[in-house]
C-alpha cells in the first residue's frame, strides 16, 4: 500500500524514503499543535541573557595583513606591506606548517573622525595566520624589512635529506 503522507522537502530532493516515524512531531499544517512543550516558552529575554545583545564597539578586532606568499625549489616565500611598523614591533610565529605574522600600526595623530574627508589607512592590531603549502624549518627561518616591506624566507625540509649513523659498541 503506498505511503499517504506528503514527502517531505528534504525527500523530494534526495529521493530518499522515511525508515521511522520519528518525523511524526514535525508539525504540519493539519496537526493542530505539538504535544511537546516548546523549549523556552516562558523565558524572558533580558539584555543578561540574550546573547545578540553583545556589542563588540569597545573590543578592538584586529585588521587582516594582505600579504603575497609564493615559493621556489628550496624555499617559501612570504611578503607583506608592513609601513609604519617598526620591526621590532613586530611577532612572528613559525610552525613547521604555517606562519603567523602580528603588530600594530600607530597614529601620533589624534584627528577626529568628523575631520577626515577620505579616510582609508589602516591604524590598529593587524594579524595573519597562512597555513604554508610545504613543511618548512623554522629555526632557519630569516625576515628582512626594506622601506615597509617585510620579505620572510622559509627553506622548505628537504624530505630527500639522508644520514648515515655509525653503531657503537658499548
Amino acid at each position: 500500500m503506498a505511503d499517504a503522507k506528503k514527502k517531505s522537502f528534504f525527500e523530494r530532493l534526495t529521493g530518499s524514503m522515511r525508515t521511522n516515524n520519528d518525523d511524526e512531531f514535525v508539525a504540519s499544517e493539519n496537526n493542530v499543535e505539538n504535544s511537546r512543550p516548546a523549549i523556552g516558552k516562558n523565558l524572558k529575554v533580558t539584555e543578561e541573557n540574550d546573547p545578540f545583545s553583545h556589542t563588540y564597539q569597545d573590543e578592538e578586532e584586529d585588521g587582516e595583513l594582505p600579504i603575497d606568499v609564493y615559493q621556489t625549489e628550496v624555499e617559501i616565500i612570504v611578503q607583506a606591506f608592513v609601513a609604519g611598523v617598526r620591526p621590532d614591533e613586530l611577532q612572528i610565529s613559525i610552525t613547521r606548517d604555517s606562519i603567523t605574522v602580528k603588530g600594530k600600526r600607530s597614529t601620533s595623530q589624534n584627528i577626529i573622525d568628523e575631520n577626515y574627508f577620505v579616510r582609508e589607512l589602516y591604524w590598529g592590531s593587524f594579524s595573519r595566520m597562512i597555513t604554508l603549502p610545504a613543511e618548512v624549518e623554522p629555526e632557519e627561518a630569516e625576515a628582512v624589512e626594506k622601506h615597509g616591506l617585510i620579505i620572510i624566507k622559509l627553506p622548505k625540509i628537504d624530505k630527500q635529506k639522508r644520514a648515515s649513523i655509525r653503531v657503537k659498541s658499548i
